[in-house]
């Protein structure tokens, strides 16, 4: 090798340091386990073993108020990986897979163009589509053996780990042995105390531990490869959970997550505190990708609807964290909350549906059929019977005197102004972020099939302030909205319709004013409209004609169609039961099938099994 050729290697080795070992630049970490809420020694729950995470709380920086945007995975990650709420983008429901527009894209990408090297082991589960394409320009490796130790010398990282170790179904098979006694596992007061809500509550708290073990593997392995002074290191759950009224419901114990960030001494003007601090600022996961550029030096894109809660451009704390519940698997709901610093208020859009409509993924663990048993056979107090009744329409709990959220002060008059408060913080977020959950998914389906649902929500074709108004009288049960409803079943707008048809249903007999509209209705060209009518119709005695309506949609080409005629039946009792034909033909024809119409079949048929 000659001098010139030295002297150009030089130079080119001299080009990428300068390209990829820029100052302020640090290396970041995320360390992502599922399905929990701060059930840490850090955090204060003494029954939990965890001590790699208490070490590491320690180090850096505990968050008090941090809140998924969903209590679910798939839409919570949606939500990481954008920067957007899936209310405005039409992944709210969970494993839809609904289109998004092409300048909305996976952050990652822009760190990428920055110069990090991404990796993602391995989880996506973003909820959204299409995403190959997406993906290939996110990350430089995401698969279970990726790493950044593939990267080229001196160049930063962004490197995401995700464990499933205390996943939901890590309860499902029970463990030979335990080392956390269940006589002696933290209850809460929503949960009977059956041997096995005993048992899943201390085979979680073992599974919590095998996760602390890991994140220090994960946490050795950097100090090993002597990162550990360079890699700001963030550790959180994608959302609350695992038993049941934790995970998918729009409580604490589904929204409220742990949040660790240990910053190196040569990034200390990058952290929010000293080691071993409290933070009280309000964190929602639609904070974490401009946060992640912030820390970068990456412009955020004006799309982004977070607020950076890190690095030299932070933003002002946000006053709330706003969060969603849609569709959950085979089970359709709609609800929206909103937190600040002590209240928590939700507001439920389908109060007629109970919290406790069966799931079968969330019913392959053993406490959940122990808890249905008990309230059948009346066991229950008031808290534990609650999960299996109608829902009110308007919940608030204060989390600071009820963490638990049992005691619902919506109706109390000492808490007015709190209530009205909130709740216009919670309307105005819903028309801001143009939300599109209160379209009806076998619409979003057939509305995806031409463009997203983004740009749907920004159209004429969109009239969200009427129809947030519409739901909302629908939801409230209020017999003095009953003359507007049945005047809006002839809206010009279907989403409209629906939403009165729906408050038909949810004021039962009091909506028999509205009966000679609702047959017309069920000529509807829109077929979750028709629905809407025969499940009101049912409750106004107008049962054949209800049932007949509802068979015939459990055969209509829109699978969203399907799971939500499936949804009505399952409901209906013996009355039913002329469906069931249609019901069995539907799983016959696709007898491999996990598709949400299939589940939705199957928990019809075993319903009316009971009837047979």
């Amino acid at each position: 090798m000659n001098i010139h050729q030295l002297f150009l290697g030089a130079l080119i080795i001299g080009w990428s340091l300068c390209t990829y070992a820029q100052p302020g630049r640090p290396n970041i970490l995320w360390i992502v386990s599922e399905d929990n809420s701060p059930f840490l020694g850090c955090y204060g729950d003494t029954f939990a073993t965890t001590p790699r995470l208490d070490k590491l709380a320690s180090e850096g920086v505990r968050y008090k108020r941090v809140f998924s945007t969903a209590p679910v995975c798939a839409p919570s990650r949606s939500t990481l990986i954008t920067g957007v709420f899936p209310i405005s983008m039409g992944t709210e429901h969970m494993r839809s897979q609904y289109p998004i527009p092409d300048m909305i894209r996976l952050f990652p990408e822009y760190l990428r163009e920055a110069g990090y090297y991404t990796t993602n082991n391995s989880k996506t589960d973003y909820n959204l589509s299409p995403l190959e394409g997406r993906m290939d320009a996110a990350w430089n490796e995401s698969s279970n053996k990726a790493t950044y130790k593939n990267r080229k010398p001196g160049q930063p990282f962004f490197a995401v780990f995700n464990t499933a170790i205390s996943h939901e179904s890590s309860i499902h098979k029970r463990l030979d042995t335990l080392m956390h006694d269940p006589e002696k596992a933290p209850i809460p007061p929503y949960h009977p105390h059956t041997p096995e809500m005993k048992r899943d509550w201390a085979q979680y708290y073992d599974r919590i531990t095998q996760m602390d073990t890991w994140v220090g593997g994960i946490l050795d392995e950097l100090e090993r490869e002597g990162l550990a002074e360079n890699t700001i290191v963030f550790y959180y759950s994608d959302h609350g959970g695992v038993l049941g009224r934790s995970k998918r419901f729009l409580y604490e114990s589904g929204l409220r997550v742990p949040l660790i960030i240990r910053v190196p001494k040569k990034y200390a003007h990058l952290a929010p505190g000293s080691p071993g601090t409290w933070q009280e600022r309000i964190v929602s996961f639609v904070d974490f990708a401009p946060t992640l550029l912030n820390l970068a030096g990456v412009q955020i894109p004006e799309y982004m609807q977070g607020h950076p809660f890190l690095g030299k451009q932070s933003d002002e704390q946000p006053e709330y964290a706003f969060s969603f519940r849609g569709r959950m698997d085979e089970r359709f709901d709609l609800s929206r909350s909103v937190r600040d610093a002590k209240y928590r208020y939700t507001c439920n859009f389908m109060p007629h549906k109970i919290y406790g409509q069966y799931i079968e993924y969330l019913w392959r663990a053993p406490s959940m059929p122990s808890w249905e048993k008990a309230y059948r056979e009346g066991t229950l107090d008031a808290a534990q019977a609650a999960f299996w009744e109608p829902k009110p329409f308007e919940e608030l709990y204060d989390t600071d005197a009820d963490p638990d959220n049992v005691r619902n002060l919506a109706a109390d008059p000492n808490y007015q102004q709190v209530l009205e408060r909130m709740r216009g913080a919670l309307t105005n977020w819903m028309i801001a972020s143009k939300d599109v959950g209160f379209i009806p998914e076998p619409m979003m389906a057939d509305i995806s099939d031409t463009m997203p649902l983004y740009d749907f929500a920004r159209s004429n074709r969109y009239p969200l302030d009427r129809v947030l108004e519409t739901a909302t009288m629908a939801a409230s049960k209020d017999t003095r909205s009953l003359a507007s409803l049945t005047e809006r079943l002839q809206d010009s707008n279907p989403v409209v319709r629906y939403w009165a048809a729906t408050g038909c249903r949810i004021l039962e007999g009091a909506a028999a004013p509205a009966r000679s509209r609702l047959l017309h209705v069920l000529a509807d060209p829109e077929v979750s409209v028709r629905i809407a009518a025969a499940e009101a119709l049912y409750y106004l005695d107008d049962r054949d004609r209800a049932i007949d309506v509802l068979t015939q949609a459990v055969s209509d080409d829109n699978r969203m169609a399907r799971v939500q005629a499936l949804n009505v039946l399952q409901t209906l009792g013996s009355d039913a039961l002329p469906a069931l034909e249609t019901a069995h033909r539907l799983i016959a024809a696709n007898p491999k099938g996990n598709e949400y119409d299939i589940r939705a079949a199957q928990g019809f048929v075993k319903t009316m099994e009971e009837f047979l």
